[in-house]
C-alpha cells in the first residue's frame, strides 16, 4: 500500500529533481557537470535539427546554464560517453555500454536499423570497408564522394552510408568523435580495446532489467508503465516488474493527487520524498526545453504528469502546424506553461521568437514575466545573440516586451 500522499505539483518536482531540473546550478558549470547530467538522465537523445541549438546541447543547457557546447564532443572523444540506439540515437555513459551490447550482437532484432539481406548481399564490400578503416584510420560518411564513384566497388557513393550504419548498429564500428556534428567512425576494438564479450556482456534479460532500473532512477517518480519507453523496451510485464522492484527495495509506492493508481518513487529520492511529505520542496527552474528532453519525449507521460499535450510539428506540413516548426516547451517553477517556436539567426546575432503560446489557464504576473524574460535571454546569450525579436506572442507579454529587447554582454 502507498506510504505517502503527494500533491501533483510535488510529484512533478520529484521528477524534475531526478532530471536535475529542480533548482538552477548556482555556479559556473564545469566539464564534470556535463557528464553528471548525462548520467542522471541515463540517455541524451541526438537530433540534428539546428534551427536553434541542436537538441543534445539544448538539453544540457537546460540543466547547466551557460556552458561551452564543445564539452559534449570532448566527452565523446575522451571515451566518457558513447553513441548507440537506446531511446533513439543517444549519447550514453560509457559504463552503460554493457546494457546495450546484447543489441549489437543480435542486430537482426533492431528493426529498420539493420537489414540482414543488405549485409549478406554486400558482405565483401563491408569487409573491405572494415579493412580500409583498420589500415587508414577513422572515416566519415562525407569521405566517400561522387568523384570516387565506379572505381572498384566498396566506396561507391550510394551504399557507403548504409554500410557504415549497418556496422554501427552491429557494433563493429563506433563513433570515435564528432566533427561539425558529423560522425567519425572507427573500429570498436580501437575505442574500447579492453572490452571482452565473453566476460562482460550481459544477457538480454539481465540488461533489460538493469535498463528498467536506470529508467526508474532517471524518472524519479513514475507509473510502472512509463519505464519501458525510456530505452524503447517491448513486452515488459508490469506486474512482475513491480514485484521485483518492490522486493529489492528499489521503489516506494505513493499516492498522487489526480492518479487513480499508485505512482512509485525510486530509492535515490527517498530523502527528497521525506521533504516532499512535509511540503518542503519546490522547483525554481525556468528554462526552455528541447522537444527531445527526457521530461517531454514521452508525449503520453508529459500529458499525464504535466497536463501538457505536446507534439513536434517539424514533420507536419507548414499549413497544418498549430504551434510552429520546432516548438520548445517552457518550464516554469515545476509547471510547463507554454511553448515557443524560435529561430536563431547566427550571422545577425538575433534570436527570433516566431511565436509563443501559453497553456490554457496560465496567468501572467510580474514574477512569471521576469522568469520567462530571463530564461529567453539566457538562452539567446548562450547562442551568441545580442538581440531578441518577437513575432506572434500573447498580448499580455507584448505589453511588457513590445518588439523585443537587446542583450548586454
Amino acid at each position: 500500500m502507498p506510504t505517502a500522499s503527494l500533491s501533483l505539483s510535488t510529484a512533478r518536482t520529484l521528477h524534475l529533481a531526478a532530471q536535475q531540473l529542480q533548482n538552477p546550478l548556482k555556479r559556473q558549470a564545469k566539464p564534470d557537470d556535463l557528464l553528471s547530467a548525462i548520467k542522471k538522465m541515463a540517455l541524451l537523445q541526438i537530433d540534428t535539427i539546428s534551427v536553434v541549438a541542436r537538441s543534445p546541447y539544448l538539453v544540457l543547457f537546460s540543466r547547466l546554464g551557460n556552458y561551452p557546447s564543445e564539452w559534449l564532443e570532448e566527452a565523446l572523444l575522451a571515451r566518457k560517453i558513447f553513441e548507440y540506439w537506446a531511446h533513439e540515437a543517444c549519447f550514453i555513459p560509457v559504463e552503460d555500454y554493457r546494457l546495450l551490447r546484447h543489441r549489437m550482437l543480435n542486430p537482426q532484432n533492431m528493426g529498420w536499423k539493420f537489414n540482414q539481406a543488405w549485409f549478406d548481399k554486400h558482405e565483401s564490400d563491408i569487409k573491405g570497408l572494415l579493412d580500409h578503416i583498420a589500415e587508414k584510420g577513422p572515416v566519415r560518411s562525407a569521405d566517400f564522394t561522387l568523384d570516387k564513384r565506379g572505381s572498384t566497388g566498396w566506396w561507391d557513393w550510394k551504399p557507403h552510408k548504409r554500410h557504415l550504419e549497418t556496422l554501427f548498429t552491429s557494433g563493429e564500428l563506433m563513433v570515435a568523435e564528432r566533427r561539425n556534428f558529423h560522425r567519425v567512425y572507427d573500429l570498436r576494438s580501437n575505442i574500447l580495446p579492453h572490452w571482452d564479450d565473453a566476460t562482460q556482456t550481459l544477457s538480454q534479460e539481465h540488461a533489460e532489467f538493469d535498463m528498467l532500473c536506470r529508467s526508474a532512477q532517471a524518472l524519479g517518480i513514475f507509473r510502472i508503465e512509463w519505464l519501458a519507453d525510456y530505452y524503447r523496451l517491448k513486452r515488459v510485464n508490469s506486474k512482475k516488474l513491480t514485484a521485483q522492484l518492490l522486493d529489492l527495495g528499489l521503489i516506494t509506492p505513493v499516492e498522487v493527487a489526480g492518479f487513480s493508481s499508485p505512482l512509485y518513487v525510486h530509492q535515490s529520492l527517498h530523502r527528497l520524498l521525506a521533504e516532499a511529505e512535509a511540503g518542503k520542496i519546490t522547483s525554481t527552474v525556468t528554462t526552455l526545453l528541447s522537444p527531445f528532453d527526457p521530461v517531454v519525449w514521452d508525449r503520453r507521460r508529459a500529458l499525464e504528469l504535466f497536463n501538457f499535450d505536446y507534439r513536434i510539428e517539424c514533420y507536419t506540413p507548414e499549413a497544418k502546424r498549430q504551434y510552429g516548426y520546432f516548438t520548445l516547451p517552457i518550464l516554469n517553477r515545476g509547471e510547463i506553461i507554454g511553448r515557443t517556436d524560435a529561430k536563431m539567426h547566427r550571422k545577425q546575432g538575433i534570436l527570433e521568437i516566431k511565436s509563443l503560446h501559453l497553456e490554457p489557464g496560465v496567468n501572467i504576473g510580474p514574477r512569471r514575466v521576469k522568469d520567462i524574460t530571463e530564461a529567453i535571454s539566457r538562452f539567446a546569450r548562450w547562442q551568441g545573440a545580442t538581440q531578441v525579436t518577437l513575432g506572434n506572442i500573447p498580448q499580455v507579454l507584448k505589453t511588457f516586451w513590445e518588439e523585443g529587447w537587446s542583450l548586454l554582454p
